[in-house]
């Protein structure tokens, strides 16, 4: 008999909707089966795994520096046949596969290539492609990124993350724009990753026939590029932060970049911490918390990744550097 396809999820949503979390809440959730995870981000160093909470049953394979839906769909068409043999082989075991793609992708190129890909369409199906919306953010997002419109547009289930951030009237605006945008798709909101894992796994909800009424050409079309504007960089330094001085900065970076700061995350080596100081902002909204332990024997590092439109990024490495314990100058130099 010929096993059935693995169904397979993609995660998608702008730059900090709220992916992450959602991810985590279906991997904490007891819905009896194995995921094989997928991750994609923009830049060259990847943040995300060390935000999820996984255990040994979940497979979890990084896609960083590039975008899912261009320069790296290759390696996508790569790990998911080497997923599928590995399992096969029995070498590991997973029911379904979940993507979180990079906030910047359009999620048609992704969905193309379970259809594109022969030995793809034959192994796997795709179930849906689930949209979260950052209340407070999102209208700007959807206003000035085509992404963010492409995300909406061919969601299957849409989910309105950060509710708790936004007036009931801000978000009966946003309830409106996201129906008339697609009303095909449920809209539910979701704080905190908050929703039935009915609502998202095994659904059945992408349907190809209501997808070329809206793109014919979604078969064929392939071409995707986006905004020369936005880039991502990375900060790393082994020696440990001053957690005041790298609060300051970071106040003062948000102060006069915040508006171009679309995402940034990061692991921080913080001074007489021995968690990692985990962080995360969108714009000028910003938050901390603690991680995991450092282990004995692993060397400490500091790992920062900012994307934005036009950013500085000598202004960032130089007062970045002066933020450590014991620098002689004060960070806020940086920005004079």
């Amino acid at each position: 008999m010929t096993p059935s396809p693995i169904p397979v999820t993609i995660l998608t949503g702008f730059l900090g909707s709220g992916k992450t979390t959602l991810l985590n809440r279906i991997l904490s959730e007891q819905h009896g089966g194995r995921v094989a995870v997928i991750e994609n981000e923009f830049g060259e160093a990847g943040i995300d795994n060390e935000l999820l909470l996984h255990d040994n049953s979940e497979q979890i394979v990084e896609m960083n520096n590039g975008c899912i839906c261009c320069t790296v769909r290759g390696d996508l068409v790569r790990i998911l046949g080497e997923l599928r043999q590995r399992r096969d082989a029995g070498g590991i075991a997973f029911e379904r596969v979940i993507i979180e793609t990079t906030g910047l992708a359009d999620p048609a190129p992704v969905a193309q290539t379970f259809f594109a890909d022969a030995d793809i369409h034959r192994h796997y199906v795709l179930d849906a492609i689930i949209t979260v919306v950052d209340a407070v953010h999102g209208p700007l997002q959807l206003s000035e990124h085509h992404e963010a419109q492409e995300q909406v547009g061919f969601a299957d289930r849409i989910l309105i993350s950060k509710t708790d951030l936004a007036t009931e009237e801000a978000l009966a605006s946003l309830e409106s724009r996201l129906r008339s945008m697609n009303p095909r798709a449920p809209l539910r909101r979701a704080d905190f990753g908050r929703t039935a894992i009915s609502e998202l796994l095994d659904i059945r909800g992408f349907d190809l026939d209501a997808i070329l009424a809206i793109d014919p050409g979604f078969l064929d079309d392939t071409a995707h590029d986006h905004d020369d504007e936005i880039s991502s960089f990375v900060y790393r330094d082994s020696r440990p932060f001053d957690l005041s001085r790298l609060e300051l900065f970071m106040d003062l970076l948000i102060q006069h970049f915040g508006t171009k700061m679309l995402r940034y995350k990061g692991v921080l080596h913080v001074e007489g911490r021995d968690c990692r100081t985990v962080f995360q902002g969108v714009h000028m909204l910003f938050g901390a918390d603690m991680g995991r332990p450092w282990l004995p024997d692993e060397p400490r590092e500091s790992v920062m990744v900012f994307i934005g439109r036009s950013l500085p990024r000598e202004v960032f490495e130089k007062g970045l550097a002066l933020c450590v314990a014991g620098a002689e100058a004060p960070a806020e130099t940086a920005l004079s």
